[in-house]
């Protein structure tokens, strides 16, 4: 992956989060964000969100695994519902208009994850 300083990445995943929905007033959104950076960083981390990624942003924020879970599943859920149907679309493939349910914690941070590496490939390409 080329260099990229952190605020450039925050900066892109905030973006992309604030354009499917998630409001950036809650707790989940800062939560969501850093869970997105970190698997940027090491997909990895996706795989095992109850042991690893939860366990980071808790202590990240001085706060529980089960805080950091229900946050961000109440931005996504937020997100899916009220949330750009076609930008879902285009990076989902489906969105909730198609009857779909949301996608998971997992799958969401995941899905962000990967579209962040894709971009700074292709940008390594340039």
């Amino acid at each position: 992956m080329p260099e990229i300083n952190n605020f450039s990445l925050e900066e892109y995943i905030s973006k992309t989060m604030i354009g499917l929905g998630v409001p950036a007033h809650l707790k989940g959104y800062r939560y969501l964000r850093s869970a997105i950076m970190i698997a940027t960083m090491d997909m990895h981390a996706v795989g095992s969100v109850t042991k690893l990624l939860y366990p980071e942003i808790a202590k990240l924020y001085d706060t529980t695994n089960s805080k950091v879970e229900r946050a961000i599943r109440n931005a996504i859920e937020i997100s899916w519902e009220r949330g750009n149907t076609n930008l879902f679309e285009e990076l989902y493939g489906y969105s909730n208009h198609d009857g779909h349910e949301r996608p998971t914690n997992s799958e969401y941070i995941a899905n962000i994850a990967d579209q962040v590496q894709l971009r700074l490939r292709n940008l390594e390409v340039v």
